[in-house]
């Protein structure tokens, strides 16, 4: 077990200065019955926390670190960047060479806006398809994240046919009343709200492998579904790739699946850990956006020269170097393999999802595959592991509706001990 005298401290502090202590909500602990640990620094596979305390990370800053922490081709392309200024708010050669690299690796994307954050990043995606379209209404599925705009913090009612209601206060009830919502796995609630609202959707938006209700991916045929939809009723098909891209494949989810969207939203990977999002697709759609067409959208520090930086070091080395996502494969085929040994020999009614270096598992008999069987998890029994896991030097994302990464980074002694201290923690819960 370890000691966090001084993560105790600093969040005792932390909570009279910042809401809830912490500056994004999961971060607080408090769906894993426990107060957080304050990371100090990191490296390859690890953190260290505030007491010096070393956790094998599956975490990853949520998705960015493939290559693993303080990488030092990235540190050091960062450092060359700052050593000519933090930021100009004016154009510079990274930013080209970044739209570049965007645009070889996912070729959907054939013109790159870059902004500051994957809310930005779909945000802005919408506001586009709405201009591209005339149209107002927005289709999302249940249990898809896509950032904290208002449009998007929306449930649906007691069935996809059901006028949405807001999920969170301050979402205006006009707001909620334009965005539609599905089942994801279903494409039958999606051809029902298409036939109830014809050439009314502007778009349909989707993470393609959903990571923020755990990780669950599609189902055979499902995307190429929403691509015909979204094809037959003139509405723009935006797939979320803010986790995917560059990460379950080199060209992200869509080309893991063969489709191809309309437009596609990154952030994540292509900072490199920095803070930064994207959004881009289709010329023709691309050019409305201003100064070259109508559809206002602007941001001071809006590819920023640190994270185009990082970003391009990143997907360079991607790009450039064979075998790294065989390697992914191998090194998350092996903790799944692992883990699924441990589940089985304790006969334990759990699920695991995994697609390439994204992977959860979850507390609950069936399999999970949409929204409402993700909800059938035990929370508290998840609670209980990732506390157990945390105490044996295991960092796992401190919610049972996160995805869990793995990174280059990883190495057969980091897997190995995991699995082991996976087996002796849900001895220790079930």
């Amino acid at each position: 077990m370890f000691l966090t005298p001084k993560s105790d401290a600093l969040f005792e502090k932390a909570q009279r200065l910042i809401p809830g202590g912490v500056n994004s909500p999961v971060r607080a602990f408090r769906s894993v019955g426990r107060t957080p640990v304050f990371i100090s620094r990191a490296s390859g596979s690890r953190l260290w926390d505030a007491d010096g305390n070393s956790y094998i990370d599956y975490v990853g800053s949520w998705g960015p670190m493939i290559l693993g922490h303080a990488y030092p081709r990235v540190i050091e392309a960062i450092r060359k960047a700052a050593l000519d200024g933090t930021s100009y708010g004016a154009p510079t050669a990274l930013e080209v060479r970044m739209a570049e690299l965007i645009a070889t690796l996912v070729p959907s994307m054939e013109m790159v806006r870059m902004v500051n954050s994957g809310t930005e990043a779909t945000m802005s995606a919408v506001r586009l398809a709405r201009a591209f379209t005339g149209r107002e209404k927005l289709l999302k599925f249940e249990g898809c994240y896509h950032g904290h705009g208002d449009a998007f913090l929306i449930k649906a009612g007691s069935g996809a046919m059901t006028m949405s209601i807001p999920d969170s206060p301050g979402v205006p009830a006009g707001t909620a009343a334009g965005t539609l919502t599905a089942e994801f796995n279903n494409v039958e609630s999606v051809r029902s709200l298409f036939a109830s609202y014809r050439d009314k959707i502007a778009a349909v938006i989707v993470e393609p492998v959903v990571g923020n209700m755990g990780c669950v991916p599609p189902d055979t045929g499902f995307l190429q579904e929403l691509r015909d939809l979204c094809t037959a009723n003139g509405a723009v098909l935006i797939f979320d790739e803010v986790m995917t891209g560059f990460r379950v494949a080199r060209g992200g989810a869509q080309e893991l699946f063969g489709i191809q969207p309309d437009l596609t939203t990154l952030g994540k990977i292509i900072g490199g850990g920095l803070p930064v999002g994207a959004y881009g697709g289709r010329r023709d759609i691309m050019q409305l956006v201003a100064p070259a067409g109508p559809m206002y959208q602007a941001g001071t520090l809006s590819g920023n020269p640190l994270a185009m930086a990082a970003g391009c070091e990143t997907l360079s080395i991607l790009m450039e170097e064979t075998g790294i996502y065989a390697r992914l494969e191998e090194k998350s085929a092996r903790l799944a393999s692992g883990i699924q040994r441990a589940i089985d020999s304790l006969w334990l009614p759990l699920r695991q999802n995994r697609v390439g270096s994204m992977f959860t598992l979850f507390f609950c008999r069936h399999a999970v595959r949409d929204y409402k069987s993700a909800l059938t998890a035990d929370r508290e029994k998840f609670g209980a592991f990732f506390r157990e896991m945390l105490a044996r030097g295991v960092y796992l994302a401190p919610s049972q509706f996160e995805a869990a990464f793995i990174s280059l980074a990883h190495s057969d002694e980091d897997i190995d001990a995991t699995i082991e201290a996976a087996r002796e923690s849900l001895k220790a819960v079930m």
